[in-house]
């Protein structure tokens, strides 16, 4: 019979006592601890997130160059186009796809109406020059009579001279009467005056005849002009390749019936080429001629100048064109796509970070780290380029801020990063 439990008791030494009271202590110390770190960072931070979520960046202090990024393709920096001279049926010589040599014919323009034409002029021109003779000898005619009529004038002046003064001797011997006398005196005037106007007509019959003859040269000379106009016309109805290159494309059918300045092909010139970009249109107003681009094309880097804007935009999108010394890279064809960077400005000396997502948040605010803590602060942003956004306000060089999406805790004045 067992009366009590005194039998299965222990003497427990107060030293091993002491030790658990120790014990104790220090875990209530460390829930303590941990109780408050936790209610001041729940008090600090109204939302946590995984630090591998987001990306983080640091501010410095550098050059930044604003610039563009773009898309483009490689295009002929000569591309002419081949038109119609007149209306009538082409026959084409080439196919696309053909090599061309300058001065090489390509097509032909056949046009009867412009034949026609051709004929007609030149047989008015054989009747203006017929009409011209005619009238050269009809001039060395008038002109025989007039001077038939003068050279009569004077024998008529000098006969008259001569009684005249066989009427001034006879005077003085009473061989003739005064009336004689004065007779021969008109006479003698008489002879002048019909001599001074022979004269006188003579010079202007000359220079009428002149006139006619020169009115009648100019005719000539104009209808020889229609007449070379339309052999030039004819002579280009054989259209010849202006550019050493390919034949780009037919934009006409053999044996069809074209209009005068029609299209009848293109031509590309392979020894030059450009790159034609397309930029939105929203840099539209900063770009100018001369600015330098750098291209991505072949697996290398090339640095080239705009050398032209288009003034009108296209589904949001200006067409713009870079020269490059293409001898800088080897084996570029037509259409061949490559990227751009348009270098629109370079500063120098600005707090910048790397760009991120953030920006979309409208760029007002950032959340700025301070340990494990990001802070929201309100920023303002400067230049912006396709890789780093220069910071105005707000932060500081070796600050450090999250640079992706906002969108989840942007309502958040601080987040706990864990």
């Amino acid at each position: 019979m067992i009366k009590d439990t005194s039998a299965t008791d222990t003497v427990i030494s107060s030293s091993k006592t002491r030790k658990g009271y120790w014990a104790l202590g220090i875990v209530i110390c460390l829930l303590v601890v941990l109780s408050a770190k936790a209610f001041i960072t729940t008090d600090s931070a109204s939302r946590s997130i995984n630090r591998s979520s987001v990306q983080i960046a640091m501010l410095e202090r550098g050059d930044l160059i604003r610039d563009v990024l773009s898309t483009g393709k490689i295009v002929a920096a000569n591309a002419p186009k081949l038109y119609s001279p007149e209306q009538g049926f082409v026959d084409l010589l080439v196919s696309a796809g053909d090599q061309v040599m300058t001065g090489q014919i390509v097509a032909r323009v056949e046009s009867p109406e412009l034949l026609n034409t051709l004929q007609q002029e030149k047989s008015e021109m054989n009747r203006l020059e017929g009409e011209l003779a005619r009238q050269e000898l009809d001039a060395r005619r008038q002109t025989l009579q007039l001077t038939k009529q003068l050279d009569l004038a004077e024998v008529d002046l000098q006969a008259a001279q001569r009684e005249e003064r066989r009427a001034q001797a006879s005077i003085v011997n009473n061989l003739i009467s005064q009336i004689d006398l004065e007779k021969a005196v008109d006479d003698l005037a008489r002879a002048k005056l019909t001599f001074k106007h022979a004269k006188q007509e003579v010079e202007l019959a000359k220079d009428t005849l002149a006139f006619e003859l020169g009115s009648a040269r100019s005719t000539v000379s104009r209808q020889a002009l229609v007449v070379a106009e339309l052999d030039r016309k004819i002579d280009q109805l054989d259209i010849i390749a202006t550019v050493d290159g390919v034949v780009g494309n037919l934009l006409t059918q053999p044996r069809s019936l074209v209009a005068k300045n029609s299209p009848l092909m293109t031509l590309v010139d392979l020894s030059a080429y450009e790159v034609e970009l397309n930029v939105a249109e929203s840099y539209a107003n900063e770009l100018s001629l001369g600015m330098d681009v750098e291209i991505s094309v072949g697996g290398r880097n090339l640095m080239g100048k705009l050398s032209g804007i288009s003034p009108e935009v296209s589904n949001r999108e200006v067409t713009t064109r870079v020269r490059f010394n293409q001898d800088e890279v080897q084996g570029i064809r037509q259409n061949q796509q490559v990227t751009a960077r348009v270098l629109l400005e370079n500063k120098s000396n600005v707090l910048k970070v790397r760009r991120g997502s953030f920006v979309q948040a409208g760029g007002f605010v950032a959340y700025k780290l301070d340990g494990d803590i990001a802070r929201k602060v309100p920023i303002q942003i400067g230049a912006t380029s396709m890789r780093e956004i220069e910071i105005l306000t707000g932060l500081e060089a070796n600050d450090e801020i999250i640079i992706s999406n906002y969108d989840e805790f942007i309502q958040s004045k601080s987040v706990l990063l864990n």
